[in-house]
């Protein structure tokens, strides 16, 4: 498979037999399904393993489901690690930024994508246990790591992020980003002139293009903060933040759960859920806080309707929830 094909309920071939080879491989068995049939079988095996790894569930396998399914075949150890051009993913990756963060040796996010700072701390852990300093994970650093363990609990990315809220820059310092889905336009018109308004530094995206471009967009841009638009993959309000295994962007999360609590005062629905750790490429491949705010569910005619009756209620709710992650210091900022 190609990251063009889309595989769906009723492909057949050698794309799908290779889908759900791999899908059993993961431990989702497409059951009853011949192989090189995408029959129901495959289809509610996509959507528990799209449910597990935190990427929109449809049953449909694009380019994200695709490489998602690609990079959970990728265990540590399994080939050599380093930084290159276009940067290593996998499962591996993602679980050597996991041990160096414990270990004190900041890899950044836990986001699976081998770029500059977790090739910066793998360096950095190879100088201070005495290895030759090439910045490739190979047998020798892989040991190492095995033999020290992990002597620390937590993240030190995570903590990093923490302690930057500690000393929070106020809105109007910021630089968002704002990209909108093609229904939401109207809405995505009266938060960009919100948060103008109040002094941020502000480009709105309407291109409808794909989560990986947009990323790329906003990096380029140097945004502090990006803000998505869209409907969601289920019935209801919701906002997501970057979260992968035990490692969550806490300023997406602070922003995050502020924009969820406005909107169901707004929208009047509650889940009680709070927001939810994903893994959307657009939130695991911007380099800055980021939240994705799903006010309506796809296809949800009726909820729509009343978004757009409500849209300038809803448009504030939003910079509002923005105004208070960011600007009000966390509930600890003054404790230790």
């Amino acid at each position: 498979m190609t990251g063009a094909d889309i595989l769906r309920r009723d492909s057949v071939g050698k794309a799908v037999r290779d889908l759900q080879q791999r899908l059993a491989a993961a431990g989702y068995v497409p059951v009853d399904d011949d192989a090189g049939i995408y029959g129901s079988g495959t289809e509610v095996a996509v959507r528990a393993f799209q449910d597990a790894r935190g990427i929109r569930v449809d049953g449909v396998c694009g380019p994200e489901t695709w490489a998602a399914i690609v990079e959970s075949g990728f265990a540590l150890g399994d080939r050599l690690l380093y930084e290159r051009s276009p940067n290593l993913r996998g499962d591996d990756v993602a679980e050597m930024q996991r041990r160096l963060n414990a270990l004190g040796f900041d890899a950044g996010r836990e986001d699976g994508i081998l770029g500059h700072q977790s090739a910066a701390a793998l360096r950095e852990f190879q100088r201070n246990s005495g290895l030759s300093v090439d910045g490739i994970l190979g047998p020798e650093t892989l040991r190492a790591l095995g033999r020290v363990g992990s002597l620390t609990e937590g993240s030190v990315a995570a903590v990093r992020e923490r302690e930057e809220l500690r000393h929070p820059r106020r809105l109007q310092d910021h630089r968002v980003y704002v990209a909108v889905g093609p229904e939401f336009q109207t809405l995505g018109d009266v938060v960009g002139r919100s948060l103008s308004g109040v002094g941020a530094q502000t480009i709105t995206d309407l291109s409808g293009e794909d989560d990986s471009t947009i990323a790329a967009r906003a990096n380029q841009y140097r945004a502090d903060l990006f803000i998505g638009l869209r409907a969601g993959d289920r019935p209801g309000c919701h906002c997501h933040y970057f979260a992968s295994g035990d490692f969550r962007s806490e300023a997406g999360f602070r922003v995050a759960d502020a924009i969820q609590t406005e909107l169901e005062t707004v929208l009047g629905v509650t889940h009680g859920e709070g927001p939810y750790g994903r893994t959307f490429a657009i939130l695991r491949e911007t380099r800055m806080a980021a939240v994705i705010c799903e006010p309506v569910g796809e296809h949800d005619v009726e909820a729509m309707g009343a978004l757009v009756t409500a849209v300038a209620d809803v448009g504030a709710a939003i910079v509002r929830g923005i105004r208070r992650g960011i600007d009000d210091p966390p509930a600890d900022a003054t404790s230790g």
